[in-house]
């Protein structure tokens, strides 16, 4: 089993702390932001950063579908890490200045992949797909954020 890992990064034409709080918002905006890979999505505990329990379900592919159920850390400022208690996937969110009024929004996601050819498929492709998908959520970010 190898790790997989898929990053996607946008530049958002808001300050850092209000894409923060956008992103940690799992009560009010990040369901809103979400793309139509997410369904079933429910806060189950909390609903802002730390501490956030949530639930969604993502179809990467046609065929595959992932149910997690994530735990919301902040390890650090500027930083958000959902953990899947369903699986090995966690997903780390990082938000930094980029200059006057502006934010780098970064998602990493890493997963313990498949062995065999179907775990060659996997890191071939899964991180293409994850990361057009993330790249979708990003837009729709910033979107709401750019308000």
């Amino acid at each position: 089993m190898a790790q997989v890992e898929a990053t996607t990064e946008r530049i958002i034409a808001a300050d850092a702390e209000a894409v923060f709080d956008a992103l940690a918002d799992y009560k009010d905006v990040r369901g809103k932001v979400l793309t139509g890979h997410f369904s079933e999505y429910e806060v189950r505990e909390g609903g802002d950063g730390e501490g956030t329990l949530v639930h969604w379900k993502l179809q990467a592919t046609s065929k595959r579908v992932r149910d997690c159920l994530l735990e919301v850390t902040e390890p650090t400022d500027g930083q958000l890490v959902e953990k899947d208690r369903n699986s090995s996937m966690v997903t780390t969110w990082t938000v930094t200045p980029a200059g006057e009024g502006k934010s780098k929004a970064v998602v990493t996601t890493v997963w313990d992949g498949a062995g065999g050819i179907g775990g060659f498929f996997e890191r071939t492709f899964a991180p293409k797909g994850l990361g057009r998908i993330y790249d979708e959520l990003l837009q729709n970010l910033a979107t709401e954020v750019e308000k």
